[in-house]
């Protein structure tokens, strides 16, 4: 808990120096005027769509579970998910993983069984966004290549992990490797459990989900920019938080930091939408997806410390950590 309180605090610190960046690139006072235009009542309905999101994205967590064969009882599979977010300050999201060393602790499955869930619900994510984002990509003519061949790039990736033979194959090639081949069961494993997550009918259900899930917060978007009395589309809003969205993934950095506030900020002024009402609109939606994510995450954290003690998180993280390394 320690070092995750380190890595948050260091997390905020950077977030600091980039929303002041911001702030003084849209003028700072015109952003501390604009921040009394947002009509305040819309506020509780975006967090709340935000939580609506991250609902949704539990129930892709459960049934995943429940495909994998892994008996993990409701409330302890929604603490464990919930405790995820707190780790969505990472790159990629990657220190999601705590939340199979935390189904290891509660139910015994080797982490190489359950750690593909966490790519799943990242592979279902961004097709689910991508599908959000190429409406309006091919509609205003922006980001158009970075929305194919992101697109691209993961049904690749669908196409090589549901070809089995292809995929044993590789895995063969890769076991040849010598410090590799120690781990040959374990990425047997894990590939058997990719396997059936990315099956067809599996694919296409969690996929549908996630574009429900991810159409939450496109619409806690438009609530903001509405709420600021700005005559905006919902349509072209989901296009720009959805497009944000998938450039801060692609880049790896943790939360999207720096590389999503600058997309979402850049396309607002290329729409003729004025620096402050840019920046204080990406402060806002900022602070109701990745920031409460975060805080949620913490709470369940602490949840899940009282219930399970100090030590399992704590070891958890330890691990995590070394893998990283």
């Amino acid at each position: 808990m320690e070092k995750l309180k380190k890595n948050i605090l260091f997390f905020i610190i950077i977030s600091i120096f980039i929303y002041f960046g911001l702030t003084l690139y849209a003028d700072f006072d015109s952003v501390l005027e604009s921040m009394t235009q947002i009509d305040v009542l819309i506020l509780p309905v975006v967090f709340f769509l935000s939580l609506l999101n991250y609902i949704t994205r539990f129930f892709k967590w459960h049934y995943y579970l429940r495909l994998l064969k892994i008996d993990v009882k409701f409330w302890d599979s929604f603490g464990i998910f919930m405790s995820g977010l707190a780790m969505s300050a990472t790159p990629g999201k990657l220190g999601e993983l705590l939340k199979s060393y935390l189904v290891k602790d509660k139910v015994g499955t080797p982490v190489s069984k359950t750690a593909p869930i966490i790519f799943a619900e990242r592979l279902t994510d961004m097709i689910s966004v991508i599908a959000l984002a190429i409406g309006g990509a091919l509609f205003y003519k922006f980001g158009v290549n970075v929305v194919i061949i992101t697109g691209i790039f993961f049904l690749l990736i669908i196409i090589v992990i549901s070809n089995r033979k292809m995929s044993l194959y590789l895995i063969d090639l890769i076991s040849k490797i010598g410090f590799i081949s120690k781990y040959v069961k374990q990425i047997r494993e894990l590939y058997e459990s990719a396997f059936i997550l990315i099956r067809l009918p599996a694919l296409i259900k969690m996929t549908l989900l996630s574009f429900v899930s991810w159409f939450f917060e496109c619409y806690g978007y438009y609530l903001v920019l509405t709420g600021l009395g700005l005559d905006v589309s919902l349509f072209w809003s989901v296009f720009v938080y959805a497009f944000a969205t998938i450039v801060g993934s692609i880049t790896m950095l943790p939360g999207g930091l720096g590389a999503t506030e600058g997309s979402i900020t850049l396309l607002m002024v290329e729409n003729g939408i004025s620096k402050d009402l840019a920046v204080i609109s990406t402060f806002i939606i900022r602070v109701a997806t990745l920031w409460f994510a975060i805080l949620l995450g913490v709470i369940s954290l602490i949840w899940y410390q009282k219930k399970t003690g100090m030590n399992k998180i704590d070891a958890n993280l330890d691990e995590i950590q070394k893998r990283k390394s």
